[in-house]
């Protein structure tokens, strides 16, 4: 298919609706708790919107050349340039604690 589409159109083929199973392992995958009524909640939103996504699949695309970037925005950043920084050990003077030159920090992983 023309610009692409070839990917959404197999997707359309394997996620038409997206279901409460479906639904109920990503919010396992991301540690989310949910109850059944908002899994179907969710589901029904979610297969709406993948609805809207396929209508793009109607749209005919032969002679539309691809958007690159549609605000023809211009790199207004400055170059990277390397100056002079205060010492490590003025830095560690400002960190709350520290431990053999680095900065430490409240263990995140580990035990609880």
């Amino acid at each position: 298919m023309a610009n692409g589409l070839s990917s959404i159109v197999y997707y359309e083929v394997i996620m038409s609706t997206i279901d409460t199973k479906t639904v109920k392992h990503v919010a396992f995958l991301v540690r989310l708790g949910i109850s059944e009524e908002e899994a179907q909640t969710f589901s029904g939103q979610f297969s709406s919107i993948i609805d809207y996504f396929n209508m793009l699949n109607e749209v005919d695309t032969e002679n539309v050349p691809p958007a690159s970037d549609i605000a023809n925005a211009e790199n207004v950043l400055r170059e990277d340039v390397v100056k002079p920084s205060m010492s490590r050990a003025e830095f560690l003077k400002n960190a709350p604690n520290s431990e053999r030159g680095y900065v430490k920090v409240p263990t995140v992983l580990g035990e609880e």
